[in-house]
């Protein structure tokens, strides 16, 4: 009985090319995906987070020229939920900007204006006899507010820069052995002239310690400079304050706020971040570290910084980039460091320079 010899169907040429050109593109699909290591998925939901943040942006575009770093400090301030200093000349638009920004949020805000005879009482409150009920009855001071702006903070005795100590950490003040909650968000905003020193008074260490960022404002650019001038002549009458919408409320802040505490960070970012607080109490050049407040501050703002970056994990970079304005203003150099000119963001960005990556 003969065998027969089966031939092979004949696979239609269209056909072969077809499948070779899916394998193909399936293999270009893995290469690139291979190849482009910042294409991931996140195991958290940054959508919302990062459509705010970019109406924010949007909002104070409409007023503010430049300034981004300023700006997006802040709104890392806020998601953070932490107090910042600003630190510049004047006329640089620190008040604006931090006035419109909380103008985006649809919360209490008030301003409060620093001056040399300015009184504890006057910030937290007063309690105020009532004729009708012959009791004394606690009026609330401005910094029962959601965001308190206080203007030249600087301005004001050691007395009243201390009736804040409680508020700002706390989040509560104590008067006659009664505590008051502040209702949350409670952000403060300060500015402070670094030049004009006459009637001016220091803030002690324990203060600065308490604000998440210290942000220095520079000049704008001749470009910007040029923008400001256009954008000043458009608006003619306009009031500035009428042209920002609110599109953030207190619910939604508290929202991405909790947000930005489940952001990932590993191990040996936690142990990055302790070695660079932990290098500035060690340093020659300083005469005062950080303390384990810094830490919290670093790794916080460094979670809020991932987080509006599109990121549900930390890396080295957002670290870096935050630890300037978080240290330089906890830390104090030696006085022969200071003769020489050196500043704190130099040594902090020594320190940093110094200490291995995590890889």
């Amino acid at each position: 009985m003969e065998e027969q010899n089966q031939e092979p169907e004949n696979i239609p040429q269209e056909q072969t090319s077809q499948e070779d050109a899916t394998q193909e593109n399936a293999s270009l699909e893995n290469t690139e995906k291979e190849s482009n290591p910042l294409e991931f998925s996140n195991r958290i939901d940054l959508s919302k987070l990062r459509d705010a943040v970019a109406k924010i942006k949007t909002e104070l575009g409409k007023v503010i020229i430049g300034q981004q770093d300023m700006i997006e400090l802040l709104i890392i301030s806020i998601l953070a939920d932490g107090h910042s200093l600003i630190e510049g000349v004047p006329g640089v638009a620190k008040t604006v900007t931090a006035k419109l920004l909380a103008k985006t949020i649809n919360v209490d805000f008030s301003r409060i204006q620093f001056t040399p005879d300015l009184m504890p009482s006057d910030i937290l409150g007063t309690a105020i006899f009532n004729v009708k009920t012959s009791e004394f009855e606690f009026k609330k001071g401005p910094i029962f507010s959601n965001i308190i702006l206080i203007d030249e903070i600087n301005r004001a005795p050691a007395k009243t820069q201390a009736a804040l100590f409680e508020a700002m950490a706390e989040r509560q003040i104590t008067i006659d052995g009664t505590e008051y909650e502040m209702a949350p968000p409670f952000l403060v905003f300060a500015t402070q002239n670094p030049i004009e020193q006459e009637g001016t008074y220091r803030l002690p260490e324990a203060q600065l310690d308490r604000f998440l960022f210290k942000i220095k404002v520079d000049y704008p650019s001749l470009e910007q400079e040029v923008q400001i001038l256009e954008s000043k002549h458009h608006q003619k009458n306009r009031d500035v304050e009428s042209m920002i919408e609110s599109v953030l409320s207190a619910k939604e802040i508290a929202e991405y706020q909790s947000t930005i505490r489940e952001i990932i960070i590993e191990d040996n970012l936690i142990k990055y971040i302790a070695s660079i607080v932990d290098d500035t109490r060690t340093n020659a050049n300083l005469y005062l570290g950080a303390s384990p407040r810094a830490s919290i501050a670093l790794m916080n703002a460094s979670k809020a910084l991932a987080a509006i970056s599109g990121r549900d994990f930390v890396t080295p970079d957002d670290i870096k980039k935050v630890a300037a304005p978080i240290l330089a203003h906890r830390i104090i150099l030696t006085p022969e460091r200071e003769m020489e000119g050196f500043t704190a963001e130099k040594v902090v960005q020594q320190i940093i320079e110094g200490i291995e990556v995590p890889r």
